[in-house]
């Protein structure tokens, strides 16, 4: 593909200065397709997702076409959280730097709205904000859209799947007829196409293609692995990785705090980040990230909109996402700005299984199965490690002050051989001790789970025997079949079904194996150990609309 650089694409000094301070220097796809056709005033819908640059591509020319002698608002940007809201408003600041007079100006809510209509006091130009809030400033009406030029809807799909949808068109509809109006979206449902119908004049579609928003520089893995040994696994890849900065990514909140209480006890310095925190304490959790003074952010795919971190190692999916897209959304925040990154993923069972194989269909990449090293390969590569690490030291040089230390030792008796020795069994202990304790673990575990296949006759494969428990499925013996009163003709998938049950037991999808859907009625398995917790909160709940009954089916 040919790569189009900003000075080809007729830019003013001021943003060409910007951009080049910035450090970049050629375009994205949707920046280099994007810009000319807004630049001349036409609508756009672009079709891009998280990490192709599209705050860019209407950016640039919503500065462009404004004049700061005006003093009114010339352009509003709806965004779907406040993270991202604050990172487009600080990105469009970068971009104006050199544009003097040029007022930016984030709303969201969270924040108090007093400080708010206080600066709006001011002439602001651009504003960039939630539809709630927004429509909060607009009720009050301290907000005024009729002097706007442009009106940018960013990430509109999210700003539907979160219920924005009456917010956005009354938005719109206190803007100006003749304003450029301006979509981007990762998806194309129908109640985008019936907005840009009703609110667009004949616009350009601008795409990036899936090919193109693969990101090269990041190795994608995936471990077929149980459930509770994922957090173990994770912190062997940070050690095997020499991983410093990471995200984790949870399906629900409950799941985020759980994780990030286990990485708090295992030394990690992990925040959790999501809806519930107050956007102070978002802030707060946000820059301390930034700053590397928190190693690991555990977060959900809603909070985790608008982080933007240019040197995150690693990405891991310690839950799979519901949705395909959000896959790409998550591991495009590792491997930016020409740097490597790495993406991994865990599957407990068939319905993960299911899951990358629908992820790798999406987004035309492999993911590579990987196995996890044996006690005795990474005790290897420690020894590998350490003696690097070895060699550097000494070429370092300032021995002298330790070649003391070792004179009082050898006053003790100590020769340099054993004190060698000692240092070592102290770097290696743990790992050995852990090694071994793991080799008995899996050999006691065949023992038990063999002699409890004998004792029940399981063992024995001609040894017949009688019907299975109620509600169980013959698949696994830990998952439990249940029966749900809603089917094909309520419109229901599986992810709804997988999004309802994970999300309103606050159980991770992990727990939930295989889903078969009929006309009027669905089976669903879960994990036996939170049957109570899906019953009482899934049950009298709605399923795409449809109340559902939910109960343990019959053989």
């Amino acid at each position: 593909m040919n790569k189009t650089s900003f000075h080809e694409l007729s830019l003013s000094h001021e943003m060409l200065q910007a951009i080049d301070e910035m450090g970049f220097t050629e375009a994205s796809p949707i920046q280099a397709q994007a810009i000319p056709v807004l630049m001349q005033g036409q609508d756009v819908i672009g079709q891009a997702q998280t990490g192709t640059g599209k705050t860019a591509a209407f950016g640039i020319p919503l500065l462009e076409m404004l004049d700061p002698k005006v003093k009114a608002t010339s352009a509003l940007v709806m965004c779907p959280t406040r993270e991202l809201a604050v990172q487009v408003a600080q990105e469009i600041k970068k971009l104006a730097k050199y544009k003097k007079g040029i007022a930016v100006l984030a709303v969201y809510g969270g924040e108090q709205i007093q400080k708010q209509i206080n600066a709006l006091k001011r002439p602001v130009h651009v504003i960039v904000g939630t539809p709630g809030r927004i429509m909060d400033h607009l009720d009050r009406r301290t907000i005024n859209l009729s002097k706007i030029q442009m009106v940018v809807l960013d990430e509109a799909d999210e700003m539907l799947n979160m219920g924005f949808r009456e917010d956005m068109e009354a938005i719109l509809q206190h803007a100006p007829d003749e304003r450029q109006t301006v979509l981007f979206s990762a998806t194309m449902p129908k109640p985008i196409l019936e907005i840009t119908k009703r609110f667009q004049t004949n616009p350009k579609l601008v795409k990036v293609t899936k090919q193109e928003l693969t990101v090269s520089s990041i190795e994608q893995i995936y471990y077929d692995i149980p459930s509770s040994q994922k957090a173990d696994v994770i912190t062997q890849l940070v050690e095997l990785h020499n991983l410093k900065l990471m995200l984790v990514f949870c399906n629900t909140k409950r799941k985020t705090d759980e994780v990030t209480e286990q990485f708090q006890q295992l030394g990690y310095k992990a925040e959790a980040i999501h809806g519930d925190l107050r956007q102070n304490q978002r802030n707060n959790v946000l820059a301390r990230f930034k700053k590397g003074d928190v190693n690991m952010l555990v977060a959900t795919d809603v909070a985790a909109r608008g982080i933007d971190v240019e040197n995150v190692d690693a990405v891991f999916n310690f839950d799979l996402p519901l949705d395909e897209e959000n896959y790409v959304h998550r591991i495009g925040r590792t491997g930016r700005a020409g740097r490597s990154g790495k993406a991994f993923s865990f599957v407990s069972g068939r319905n993960d299984m299911a899951k990358i194989r629908e992820i790798e269909d999406y987004s035309k990449v492999r993911i590579e199965r990987h196995q996890l090293p044996s006690g005795k390969e990474r005790i290897e590569l420690a020894k590998i490690k350490l003696a690097a690490r070895l060699k550097v030291l000494i070429e370092e040089g300032d021995m002298e002050q330790y070649d003391n230390m070792f004179a009082t030792f050898k006053q003790e008796g100590l020769t340099l051989h054993q004190l060698a020795a000692a240092l070592l069994k102290m770097h290696f202990a743990p790992m050995l001790q852990q090694s071994q304790n793991k080799s008995n673990s899996k050999s006691s575990s065949r023992e038990e789970r063999f002699g409890r296949e004998e004792r029940s006759g399981r063992g024995n494969r001609d040894s017949g025997g009688g019907k299975g428990k109620r509600g169980k499925h013959s698949g696994e013996a830990d998952m439990i079949r249940l029966f749900l009163s809603v089917g094909k003709k309520d419109k229901v998938s599986k992810g709804d079904i997988v999004g309802a049950v994970s999300g309103l037991s606050n159980m991770s999808s992990s727990n939930i194996g295989v889903i078969d859907i009929y006309d009027k009625f669905s089976f669903v398995e879960v994990n036996g150990e939170f049957l109570n917790d899906v019953l009482s909160n899934v049950n009298g709940n709605k399923i795409k609309g449809r109340k559902v009954n939910v109960e343990i089916a019959k053989d």
